[in-house]
């Protein structure tokens, strides 16, 4: 199996083309992003993950982690690997200057991390992990917090983690029982059990700062009375230095269908007396505070499923461009061909390539909205963006996982027999992809999110704004007649998405049951019009490139296959819209009924 190779070129086009650098470089602190530098930065990190992540991949899916008397024992290579990964500065790429980050774009930094996932995505959850906890200490820490721990978390010295999930929990965190009591000096003493930890414990640094949920006595019930926790594997002196072994065990790591050199841990607090950890802000503001590391952590799990997708996509084509089997269609007594040049394998590697290439678009543009809504020195701007990125976190994560499964699958199907066998490689992509859609809230939660908080509550008010700018850019493409027909598709799409989210804010209040049983077509409608969005706009920047008559041979054909793909895309996937909206206003009935099951 070919190790991953960074589709670089596209990456760089989303970059120059489709994101808003002119907006980006006037936010403060990103004046100094130039193309050249980005493309510096891209380049050397296709570097990285092709040479040092890729290669471990497969050996990590073979060996696994190690549980062993209460520590974590990574792959062969892994350590190496990580220390090189931080030594390099690959953990602080946007992260804060004031800690040691290099505060790049967030728009940058998500194509990167799609390197990371698309080589090796069972790596590439450790540093996603204390990128969320970085934020969370960032905005809601005390100063000396930040100042005690931030530096060797975003030097990648110590690493973070996410603690939620209880056995008894589940994904309602209102029945979160792990419990914290204050002590003389400030501190709590925390005792519970979590499970589902993604390196909750490991042997690539020397200490983990654990983000815990739990309940302080008294607490209201429900998700009001939960707060949150810093927790450390070592006690941190005053000096930075580490001291004592905090009361925080693993007892186990899972046995998992895929991601099997990523350690998944059950971890003990207090099993001697209790975990001493520091409160995160104010009590009872726990579930608050960790949506902060939930929003960072759902866009990011988004971003493993464009690169999951990426890397089943270049093995199977790589695989079908090799492949020599039958005669091609349509010529008889003709010579036995690669199947590249079958027709259907040709569709399922399109749908692959189309869906990607869409998924990318849409992260990147979104990513802008991410730092303009932190950064924008307009208030009304601020909130815009915030309003955007908020409407699309949940698209991003769930659209994006749930096709990778489905692009990993087609992959296997595009391999044949050995596709199911496992030394293909191929069968690993759709084994690892397969957790996307459940990690950090399954599809369904985020659907309802979307319904819920993002559509019904503000009256469609984000959604339309984006809709506008999706007629802006169908008018456009109805100006160039070689593009009409792109034109036509688009709005047809975006007439579906709007009769969609007008019935989702009209009958949420009076029906959400009826609503929400349509919650995940409508994700899934939502996700396929906004890719399209940005595709169709990747072909109209493209059709301008050409006419132009400026481009090199090499640009020609890119430019020429970014239309082509999008001509794709808009024959068999964005004509699915009108079929997910009937579903979404129709189909209430038929699931809700009391027969049916």
């Amino acid at each position: 199996m070919a190790e991953y190779q960074a589709p670089i070129a596209d990456m760089k086009f989303v970059l120059r083309e489709l994101v808003d650098m002119e907006l980006l470089r006037g936010l403060p602190g990103f004046a100094e992003m130039t193309p050249d530098v980005a493309d510096a930065v891209l380049d050397e990190a296709a570097k990285f993950a092709g040479a040092v992540l890729s290669p471990l991949n497969r050996s990590g899916d073979l060996e696994g982690v190690r549980w062993q008397e209460g520590q974590v024992l990574t792959a062969g290579g892994w350590k190496q690997a990580y220390e090189r990964f931080a030594a390099d500065g690959w953990n602080a790429l946007s992260c804060p200057v004031e800690f040691g980050g290099q505060n790049l774009p967030r728009a940058l930094s998500a194509l990167i991390e799609e390197m990371w996932n698309g080589a090796n995505v069972a790596f590439a959850l450790c540093p996603m992990l204390t990128r969320g906890a970085i934020d969370a200490l960032e905005l809601r820490g005390t100063e000396a917090q930040r100042e005690l721990y931030l530096p060797k978390m975003v030097s990648g010295e110590w690493t973070g983690t996410m603690n939620l999930t209880e056995p008894q929990a589940g994904s309602d965190l209102s029945a979160v029982r792990t419990r914290a009591v204050p002590t003389a000096d400030g501190r709590y003493l925390l005792t519970g059990q979590k499970i589902f930890i993604t390196y909750g414990e490991h042997d690539l640094t020397g200490n983990i700062v654990h983000m815990v949920l739990a309940r302080v006595a008294g607490a209201p019930d429900g998700v009001k009375g939960t707060s949150l926790f810093l927790v450390p594997k070592f006690l941190v002196n005053a000096d930075g230095s580490l001291g004592a072994r905090n009361d925080v065990h693993c007892l186990s790591v899972e046995h998992k269908l895929g991601i099997h050199a990523s350690p998944t841990c059950v971890l003990a607090f207090g099993q001697n007396g209790g975990a001493l950890g520091e409160l995160i802000g104010e009590e009872n503001r726990g579930l608050e505070y960790m949506f902060i590391m939930m929003n960072a952590a759902r866009y990011s799990v988004g971003i493993e499923g464009v690169g999951l997708s990426e890397r089943a996509y270049q093995t199977a084509l790589a695989y079908a461009r090799e492949r020599i089997q039958g005669t091609e269609a349509g010529i008889r007594g003709g010579p036995r061909v690669a199947i590249v040049r079958h027709p259907d394998v040709r569709r399922m590697l399109l749908l692959m390539k189309s869906q990607t290439e869409a998924m990318r678009a849409l992260a990147g543009v979104v990513a802008v909205s991410l730092d303009a809504a932190r950064l924008h020195p307009s208030a009304e701007q601020r909130e815009r963006h915030q309003a955007i990125a908020d409407l699309m976190i949940p698209v991003i994560k769930g659209w994006c996982t749930e096709n990778s499964v489905d692009i990993a699958s087609l992959g296997i199907q595009v391999h044949g027999g050995v596709g199911f066998i496992e030394e293909t490689g191929a069968a690993q992509f759709l084994r690892d992809a397969r957790i996307t859609p459940i990690y950090e809230g399954t599809t369904a939660i985020q659907a309802n999110d979307l319904i819920g908080r993002k559509l019904a509550r503000d009256g469609g008010h984000a959604a339309r704004l984006i809709v506008a700018e999706m007629r802006t850019l169908a008018r456009a493409l109805g100006a160039e007649p070689k593009l009409s027909e792109l034109a036509t598709a688009l709005s047809a799409g975006v007439d579906a998405l709007e009769r969609a989210i007008g019935y989702v804010v009209e009958n949420y209040a009076t029906d959400i049951r009826a609503v929400s049983v349509g919650a995940v077509p409508m994700l899934k409608l939502f996700g396929i019009v906004a890719g399209g969005w940005q595709l169709l706009r990747s072909a109209l920047i493209s059709h301008h490139r050409l006419a132009a008559a400026e481009s090199s041979s090499a640009d020609a054909g890119f430019y020429e296959a970014k239309i082509l793909t999008a001509r794709f895309y808009a024959d068999y996937v964005l004509s699915q819209s009108s079929g997910l909206a009937h579903g979404i206003m129709r189909g209430a009935a038929g699931a809700l009924a009391e027969g049916a099951l």
